[in-house]
């Protein structure tokens, strides 16, 4: 694994609240927030979502995903595949309080599904030093009138 790529999957260490993009039947783009419950070292993502969800009726037409995560300093852009997984080990060892929030049935609800996304690539823009480490670096870009070179911008491939 490159250090780029070891960088990407760090990012989302913290990042656990996700744009979830996909494509209707017709093209239509659509996104909505879901919550990230795993990522594998071997570059795939796990959510959790309902069955007879949009999501899932689009991932079964159309595969191909958007995934973003931002924080205050850190920005992830990720496409990959997205299955739909009937796993009911998977689920109960991914299962927590949030998802429960969402479906109270618990995971025992036969509407309750996995969502598994294999990543292909992204790109990442992390500012390390977080926001004082921005501001010095805008103020530095002012005052020399250089580009703005506070964050690390990489396109990765998985």
């Amino acid at each position: 694994m490159t250090d780029e790529q070891s960088t990407l999957l760090d990012l989302l260490d913290d990042l656990t609240i996700a744009m979830f993009t996909t494509v209707d039947v017709d093209g239509t783009i659509t996104s909505r927030p879901m919550a990230r419950q795993e990522v594998e070292p071997s570059a795939e993502l796990w959510f959790i979502t309902a069955r007879d969800s949009r999501q899932v009726a689009h991932i079964t037409a159309r595969p191909h995903v958007g995934i973003t995560f931002s924080s205050a300093s850190t920005w992830v852009s990720l496409n990959g595949t997205a299955t739909v997984v009937d796993d009911p080990a998977k689920l109960e060892e991914l299962w927590n309080t949030f998802a429960e929030a969402w479906m109270p049935e618990g995971p025992d609800d036969p509407n309750v599904v996995l969502i598994r996304v294999d990543l292909e690539g992204g790109e990442y823009w992390d500012t390390p030093g977080g926001r004082i480490a921005s501001l010095i670096s805008l103020a530095k870009a002012k005052i020399t009138g250089n580009a703005y070179d506070g964050a690390d911008n990489e396109r990765v491939d998985l």
